[in-house]
């Protein structure tokens, strides 16, 4: 008696619910009814500026996509498309700058010189001959006199989020693309603003007094070194893509092999890495 009591009581309180949501529906159709409208223009505005990337991407317009994919990732921060959003914002900004167009106040036409070379050119400018081959075209180091160079001059400058595992690439103050990385174990890699000096292709690995050539699958540097100045420390590729995201180096920023070649691009020697926890 008592169960069957409890069960008449819970099916009227269903029934009144379901009365009093049909009655507040009743009385409120014109929230009800701009809900439905914002929502609905919401999902048509998203539709038609994914809609303008496809198209701004086949005309090769980085300055209109990176606009577009900008206003997506703000208009729509809690969409689960985000993060793809963010990568392609990334992938543009590289772009943007390997491209052949000139970016007033971050790069500018050069008119090279009778005495000229890359490594000259690079100095002047603060660039590096591998980024001013890339921008150009360059198979070889070789440059002719009254031809013309896209040289790219705004300043990068790196930043290291321990707590994340993750390194910035900057310029100015724009984040250009977001990489993920390893720090070191047990939060040992070293906080502050480092610069770094010493840049090497297929660096060897010397540890505890043993030499480790490049060759080896034991050395594990990968196949770039950045170092600071802070001696031991700096960036590097790895032998075990598997660490990335997590702490497990000595101390210095492991990245994978193909984003710290990338990476060693753009940086001239000289350039601040900053490093927080």
């Amino acid at each position: 008696m008592k169960n069957r009591l409890i069960f008449i009581i819970a099916g009227i309180i269903f029934i009144a619910a379901l009365a009093a949501a049909a009655v507040f529906k009743f009385n409120h159709p014109k929230k009800d009814a701009a809900l439905e409208n914002e929502v609905q223009l919401k999902t048509e505005s998203e539709a038609l500026l994914l809609a303008e990337a496809v198209e701004l991407e086949k005309r090769s317009d980085f300055a209109g996509l990176k606009s577009v994919y900008q206003k997506l990732i703000n208009d729509f921060s809690g969409n689960n498309d985000v993060g793809a959003w963010q990568k392609k914002l990334d992938e543009t900004n590289i772009k943007i700058i390997l491209s052949p167009h000139v970016v007033t106040g971050l790069s500018q036409e050069y008119v090279i010189q009778p005495l000229d070379n890359l490594t000259k050119i690079s100095k002047q400018f603060n660039t590096t001959i591998d980024l001013i081959k890339k921008i150009n075209n360059l198979a070889s180091d070789k440059i002719n006199p009254g031809k013309k160079l896209k040289i790219w001059t705004g300043k990068f400058s790196v930043l290291a989020d321990k707590s994340q595992n993750i390194l910035m690439l900057k310029c100015k103050d724009e984040i250009i693309k977001t990489y993920n990385v390893s720090t070191g174990l047990n939060n040992s890699t070293p906080v502050g603003t480092f610069k770094i000096t010493t840049k090497l292709v297929n660096p060897v690995w010397y540890k505890s007094g043993a030499v480790v050539p490049p060759d080896s699958p034991e050395n594990i540097l990968g196949t770039r070194w950045m170092g600071f100045d802070f001696e031991g420390y700096g960036i590097h590729g790895t032998t075990s893509p598997e660490s990335i995201g997590t702490q497990a180096t000595a101390g210095c920023v492991r990245m994978l092999n193909n984003e710290v070649e990338e990476l060693y691009a753009f940086l001239p020697l000289g350039t601040e890495v900053t490093v927080v926890d």
